[in-house]
C-alpha cells in the first residue's frame, strides 16, 4: 500500500516537472490559481488607448508650435518630423479605440483632427462624419470638420458649420472664425482654384461675422454679468 502511494506521488511529481519544462520552453509563466485582477472590458481598454492618443496628439501640436517659432531650418524640419510621428501614434491609438468601442464618438473626432493635420482630408471627413452620426451636437467635431472643409476650399459648408456653432458654443465658433481669417489671408497670397469674386465675397462675410461676434456677448459672458 505504502509502495503504491510512493509510486503515485513520484508519478505526480514527474508529470509536474514535465509540465513546468513545457511551459518554460514556450517562454510562458506557469498558470496560477491566483487572479492578477479583473479583466478589462473593451470599452475600458478603448478609454486607455484614447487617453494615450490624446497625449501623443498634444505632443504633436506642441512640436508644430515650436517648429513655427524656430529660426533654424534644420531644427524646424526636425520638429515637424517629430510632430508627424506623434500624429501617427495618435491615429493608431484612436483607430484601435474605435475598433474596441465603435460608439466612441470622441475618439472618432480626435482621429479626424489628427488625420486633417497630416493632410488626409478625405479620411478626416469620414472620421468626423462617424463622430457626428453618433453625437450630432458634438461641437468639437463640427468645428474640426469645418476646418477640413476650409482645407478643401468648401467654404459654404464651413459657413454653415459656423452658423450652427455660433448660438450655442462661442468658443468653438470663435476658433473657426479665426481659421476662416487665416484661410482668407492664405488665399490672398495663393488663390489656387478659388476665384477672386468668391474670395472677396467670403472675406466680406467673415468680416461681417467678426463684427457681429464682437457686438454679441456669448451665453457665458451674459451669465457673468452682474445685474
Amino acid at each position: 500500500m505504502k509502495r503504491a502511494m510512493r509510486t503515485a506521488v513520484g508519478l505526480g511529481l514527474l508529470l509536474l516537472g514535465v509540465a513546468s519544462a513545457s511551459w518554460a520552453s514556450r517562454g510562458s509563466p506557469l498558470p496560477s490559481s491566483s487572479s492578477s485582477g479583473p479583466v478589462k472590458t473593451p470599452a475600458e481598454r478603448a478609454a486607455e488607448l484614447y487617453k494615450s492618443g490624446l497625449k501623443a496628439r498634444d505632443r504633436a501640436v506642441a512640436n508644430l508650435k515650436e517648429a513655427k517659432e524656430a529660426d533654424d531650418e534644420k531644427e524646424r524640419s526636425s520638429l515637424e518630423k517629430k510632430a508627424g510621428k506623434e500624429f501617427d501614434k495618435a491615429i493608431d491609438r484612436f483607430r484601435e479605440a474605435t475598433k474596441l468601442n465603435p460608439l466612441f464618438h470622441e475618439a472618432y473626432s480626435d482621429l479626424g483632427y489628427c488625420l486633417r493635420k497630416t493632410g488626409d482630408y478625405a479620411a478626416a471627413l469620414d472620421a468626423y462624419g462617424r463622430a457626428l452620426s453618433l453625437a450630432p451636437g458634438y461641437t468639437p467635431a463640427i468645428e474640426y470638420r469645418a476646418e477640413a472643409y476650409l482645407g478643401l476650399d468648401r467654404i459654404e459648408e464651413a459657413k454653415q458649420a459656423y452658423m450652427q456653432l455660433f448660438p450655442g458654443d462661442r468658443s468653438h465658433a470663435d476658433d473657426l472664425l479665426g481659421a476662416m481669417k487665416t484661410w482668407v489671408e492664405k488665399r490672398r497670397k495663393d488663390p489656387g482654384a478659388v476665384s477672386p469674386g468668391t474670395l472677396d465675397d467670403f472675406a466680406r462675410w467673415v468680416a461681417q461675422r467678426d463684427e457681429i461676434a464682437v457686438q454679441t456677448p456669448s451665453l457665458s459672458q451674459l451669465q457673468k454679468r452682474e445685474w
